[in-house]
């Protein structure tokens, strides 16, 4: 059995700073907590950038720019930018910091989706910033963009011009689909790294039963020559992973995706699931891939080729 790709996504767009004070926002802790993500294990971290002053997510290059370098600088760990963003930013604001660093790896939504927060805004009594409980709850008409025209741009300018490799992130069966598409176009090469995404109110619901599935789907649209991560939001994380890597698949976590370390227990860290998740793919008799490893295994281009 392969070895195991640990993804960890250290800061994004889902969540806010007031659901946790543990998120890093500032320039300064999200270098500290990837770097010490990725000693605990993770040989991907999957990167956004946010105001330091506001929290908000951001897309302006000089807040990619202010920790980039100093983890390239610092770390052997592949460095994966979002290309997703946050469902209010355009498209040529989503490609800004990608085009700018030329990475060995993004992250591409595979279709437009209905992406639906709202639930979390009566959970939360107390907010931090203004922005935020009004975003929360007007996401109930909130779609995130990604057209087959999008799709197309991302592969072109930051696959076959800059030569990164993707995170194919498939919140549905469709976007299995929409992949083989691209795939047939020949604008995707292989090896195929897709991230089945679980427990986002609009996407797939975290049963392990659409685990199953989309692994058979996938089997059937790409044969051997994939690999699968799986990516579950908030309690459903460690379940849906552990499952994964029993199955032979990868695992993404972090507090992009779930804020807990426990039931009722905030993670302080995200090493501190990179350190939970690694246990458990060790004790189930898999080894873990270390970033040289992860790069052979998805045929980057290496982190001397990046202009970060």
């Amino acid at each position: 059995m392969t070895k195991v790709l640990i993804t960890c996504a250290v800061t994004g767009s889902i969540h806010t700073p007031s659901m946790s004070p543990y998120l890093p926002v500032t320039a300064d802790e999200i270098t500290e907590q990837a770097l010490a993500a990725a000693a605990a294990g993770a040989s991907i971290l999957h990167l956004h950038a946010r105001n330091p002053d506001t929290g908000q997510p951001s897309a302006l290059v000089q807040d990619f720019m202010a920790f980039l370098p100093r983890l390239k600088q610092a770390t052997d760990a592949v460095l994966n930018i979002s290309t997703g963003g946050s469902a209010v930013m355009t498209l040529d604001d989503r490609l800004a910091a990608p085009k700018r660093a030329e990475p060995e790896m993004c992250s591409l939504n595979m279709g437009s989706m209905n992406f639906a927060l709202y639930p979390a805004a009566a959970r939360i009594s107390e907010w931090k910033h203004d922005w935020e409980k009004p975003f929360l709850e007007n996401s109930d008409d909130l779609v995130f963009k990604n057209t087959p025209r999008d799709i197309t741009r991302i592969l072109t300018e930051m696959g076959t011009e800059r030569g990164a490799r993707f995170e194919f992130e498939c919140y549905d069966i469709s976007h299995l689909y929409m992949l083989k598409h691209f795939v047939d176009r020949g604008l995707v090469q292989r090896p195929l790294f897709i991230q089945f995404v679980f427990g986002v109110l609009g996407g797939m619901g975290p049963d392990p039963e659409n685990l199953m599935h989309m692994k058979v789907i996938a089997d059937k649209l790409f044969g051997d020559d994939y690999m699968f991560s799986v990516l579950a939001a908030g309690r459903h994380q460690m379940p849906l992973i552990t499952m994964a890597a029993a199955m032979g698949g990868h695992v993404r976590v972090g507090l992009e995706d779930s804020l807990m370390i426990a039931r009722a227990t905030l993670a302080k860290t995200n090493a501190e699931q990179v350190v939970k998740i690694r246990r458990i793919v060790e004790d189930l008799g898999r080894d873990i891939a270390t970033p040289t490893e992860a790069r052979a295994m998805l045929g980057l281009k290496g982190a001397d080729r990046t202009a970060i």
